[in-house]
């Protein structure tokens, strides 16, 4: 039969449509780039409408009672297009996943299938798919062995001291996380534009007291320093000009592949790619902030001047009991620290208020180291109280309405002290990605300088294109700074760059 033939007789099957809906942090915003890549290449089709999937697929968070609440809402809303809409199937991923596996499948019968953090590549079985033969060479690739299987000694520690401990969650598998995704396994990108995220490290092993994310994603593992290069190279060839590496502390990486400051070796191999416009990392741990790592910030043009460093409190004895460690005088030390060493450089945190046994004296020395140290940018959450932390036993919880009100307080205040700074802004000039038209009204865009980090920072609004009759999403323009306000500012174009 020849070939005109048979393409008259062959029934072409309809490629199965997928829906895809991730909520929580850029590290889960990844895992769900890695199912959908690993869908696509098993012949999936990608689809942004969940009217007119075949399959749907929320991957959840469970960081929080507010993140919890939100994924159970989105599972609920997403199991309605069963009834009306194509969909056949629902799949539920991520952190949610290993917290309440059993419970997901009991008290929502709509869902059909459940992925947890350790096993993103169930999701093709889940779906109905197949895996496509994988060659030897892959098998084989050197990047799998080299990535990190030695353990850090803080994690076995850890470990033996119970930090890991899933046994009074219902369904948690015994085994904890140990996926691990490299260079050769494929994605999808879900970033707009001209930026991604990598992910160098997963798991963690510190044991702060209010976090249960190291029993939902495991012991800290890095990703082999080769395949971190490999990938951020092929994004730069396929138009990537921002990347921001992620994990949930990445200043520990490299540490369990025996490297000594492991992160600034990679972000000063990186630096040297051809075409990388901006390089970022999130998230610091305070007391792994190294001389070198700044040294590497500084000294290369393209790794932005921009540092997030989870601080959580500013007291001593609130510090000691979330298990953290030091105290305001220790933290303005290392701003110090780190403002000499990178002039200009942006700094965030994040706080954590109404922690068990915060008094009013402990917030207002977090109030008043605030005011000291400056941060150009701050966000504050309340203490949420999560069954198999180390805090969930501790007593003298601190009211709801309490723990808002501080949140307020401190929320007002750092209001003031980020409109002051930016009115220091007006009449610069700074670098500013492009990225669309203003939803509020089509008379201004949107964008960010190196100073914010992609959709956690305030925003850069674009209201006069200079010299250029238009501008394009995903480019970088030279721009002036002429208005400021209380997070945002104003500016106008000079010129493309």
């Amino acid at each position: 039969m020849s070939v005109l033939d048979s393409s008259k007789t062959a029934t072409q099957t309809p490629r199965l449509k997928v829906g895809f809906v991730s909520l929580g942090c850029p590290k889960n915003l990844v895992d769900s780039e890695v199912m959908m890549g690993l869908l696509d290449q098993a012949g999936a089709q990608m689809t942004t409408s969940p009217e007119t999937a075949d399959v749907l697929v929320v991957n959840t968070c469970s960081f929080i009672d507010t993140a919890k609440q939100e994924s159970v809402d989105t599972i609920l809303e997403m199991a309605q297009h069963k009834v009306t809409g194509k969909a056949q199937k629902l799949i539920v991923a991520g952190c949610l996943v290993e917290r309440y596996r059993d419970e997901i499948r009991k008290n929502i019968p709509e869902v059909d299938a459940v992925v947890g953090t350790g096993e993103l590549e169930k999701i093709l079985e889940a779906a109905g798919l197949q895996a496509p033969v994988v060659s030897a060479s892959q098998l084989a690739s050197p990047f799998n062995i080299l990535s990190g299987t030695t353990a850090r000694a803080e994690g076995d520690l850890r470990e033996s001291q119970g930090r890991f401990a899933r046994k009074e969650w219902d369904g948690a598998t015994a085994a904890l996380p140990q996926y691990l995704y490299d260079h050769t396994t494929p994605r999808l990108l879900a970033t707009r534009g001209p930026s991604a995220y990598i992910k160098i490290a997963e798991g963690c092993d510190h044991p702060c007291s209010f976090c249960v994310i190291p029993n939902l994603r495991g012991k800290f593992r890095s990703r082999a320093f080769e395949s971190v290069i490999a990938e951020a190279e092929r994004l730069v060839a396929q138009g990537v000009q921002e990347i921001t590496l992620i994990g949930q502390d990445t200043t520990c990486y490299g540490e369990d592949l025996g490297l000594k400051d492991g992160l600034a070796l990679l972000l000063d191999k990186l630096a040297g790619i051809e075409g990388l416009r901006w390089l970022r990392f999130l998230y610091a741990y305070p007391n792994k902030i190294t001389g070198k790592l700044l040294e590497t910030i500084a000294k290369h043009d393209n790794i932005v001047k921009y540092l997030d460093v989870p601080l959580q409190h500013a007291s001593g004895s609130v510090l000691k009991s979330m298990k953290r460690g030091a105290n305001a005088d220790i933290f303005l030390k290392t701003i110090e620290k780190v403002r000499a060493a990178v002039p200009g450089i942006a700094l965030r945190t994040s706080f954590i208020v109404g922690f068990p046994g915060e008094t009013d004296a402990d917030f207002e020395t977090l109030s008043n180291f605030v005011k000291e140290a400056r941060f150009d940018w701050l966000g504050v959450f309340g203490y949420s109280d999560e069954e198999g932390s180390g805090a969930f036993p501790l007593g003298e919880k601190v009211p709801a309405k309490v723990i808002e009100q501080r949140k307020r307080t401190l929320m007002r205040q750092q209001k003031g002290l980020s409109k002051k700074a930016k009115q220091q802004w007006v009449g610069r000039t700074m670098t500013v990605l492009a990225e669309g038209e203003s939803a509020e009204t089509p008379l201004l865009w949107e964008g960010r300088s190196q100073f914010h980090a992609p959709e956690i920072d305030g925003t850069v609004y674009i209201n006069d294109f200079g010299p250029l009759e238009a501008i394009v999403p995903g480019r970088f323009y030279e721009c002036e700074i002429t208005e400021a306000h209380d997070y945002d500012v104003v500016a106008r174009v000079i010129s493309e760059v």
